[in-house]
This record gives C-alpha cells, structure tokens and sequence, in this order.
C-alpha cells in the first residue's frame, strides 16, 4: 500500500507542476520512431508514424516472460494535453492498443489495453508516470504502473550529448514480484537514446529509441 501511495503522490505531483527542456529526443509530425525496450518483466518493441503532434499510430510487439505470452498489434498514442513554460514542459498522453495475445501454449486470445501517462521536465529534473490495464481473454488480465524520478548531472546544449541519471519504480500486483526497482543512466544525442540500468532483482533494463 506505501507503495501504491507514492505512484499516485507522483502523478499528482506531476499533474501539478505542468507549467523549455527535453530529457528525450522530440517527435516531430510526419516523422517515425523505433523504440526497443527491455526490463524485467518484459521486452517490446514499437515502431510508430506521428502524423501530427496530437497523435501516433504504429505496431507494438511485446514478450511478457513472468506468464510467457506474447502481444502483437496497434497501438495509438493520443496527446491530450502539453504545457509549455520559458523552464519547463508537462505532457499527458491517452495510449491504447488492440491485437493478439499468444500464450505460451499457442493459444490465442484478442487482446486490448489502454492507460495514461504523465512526465513533466526542466533542463535539470524529470518526473513521470504511467499506468496500463490489459486484457487478453483467459491469457492475462494485468494492471501495471511505475514511476520515475532524474536528475540531469550537467546541462548540455543543444547538440551536445545528454545525460540523466534516474531511478524507476515498476508495481504489477499479479506478477511473481510485485515491485522492481530500478537505477539507471538515459543517454541521448540529437534524435538517438539509450538507457541502461539493474533492478534490485539482479535483472537488466535496455532500451532504446531512434526518431527518424
């Protein structure tokens, strides 16, 4: 329950504080995005088109190795609202998709999720939030959120390469272990980011974005 408390401290925090910075490469309209990523519960990979800067649509395949089932279909990314100041930047965002789900005895189930996400950001912290309810039939019905809080050591300009240093929380009430941990380092440079970090669970977290 403390746990719960501080995931939704965070988003009210975040909500709050909206109010220019960017800890990540930006999207731009009629531009496409390759993300990768890699943590302790699953690997996934999106590959999305931003016709305008409301929204994106593109494919999403994920690898769930707690239950071992897979999810292959669309997602859409819908910007519901962005708050820009002189310091600092705030964006809350609707992300759906609809698919398949695989179990691992090849069964297959049609799948859907949907959830929020917050972040808010100056050129020296960064906060974020998000949360997501998945149903796949008789394969998995999951609710997750996590967390993270950064702090950019250095301010870069522009051009220059980026680093932050954060740690995130991850909370999935039905998984094996309920709450990850997570330290880990973002670095990014023009349109390209990496992070890498370790759970408390000895488990690694990799991911990466292209924005091309």
């Amino acid at each position: 329950m403390v746990m719960l408390r501080i995931l939704y401290l965070a988003i009210a925090a975040i909500l709050l504080s909206a109010a220019s910075a960017n800890a990540r490469p930006v999207s731009y309209p009629d531009g496409w995005t390759l993300m990768q990523m890699n943590d302790a519960d699953m690997n996934s990979i999106h590959l999305h088109y931003t016709p305008t800067r409301k929204y994106s649509i593109g494919y999403k395949a994920e690898y769930h190795r707690d239950k071992e089932w897979q999810f292959h279909g669309a997602q859409l990314n819908y910007l519901v609202q962005r708050w820009n100041a002189p310091q600092t930047q705030a964006n809350f965002y609707i992300k759906s998709g609809a698919g398949v789900a695989i179990s691992k005895d090849d069964e297959t189930e049609a799948a859907a999720f949907t959830g929020i996400a917050v972040d808010w950001e100056t050129r020296r912290y960064f906060a974020a939030y998000e949360n997501r309810y998945t149903h796949a039939g008789d394969i998995e019905k999951h609710f997750g959120q996590k967390a993270r809080i950064g702090i950019a050591p250095y301010i870069g300009d522009y051009g220059d390469l980026h680093t932050w240093l954060m740690l995130q929380v991850d909370h999935h009430p039905t998984n094996k272990h309920e709450v990850t941990v997570t330290p880990l380092v973002r670095l990014f440079k023009g349109d390209t980011m990496v992070e890498a970090g370790l759970s408390n669970r000895g488990k690694l977290l990799l991911n990466g974005i292209i924005r091309f």
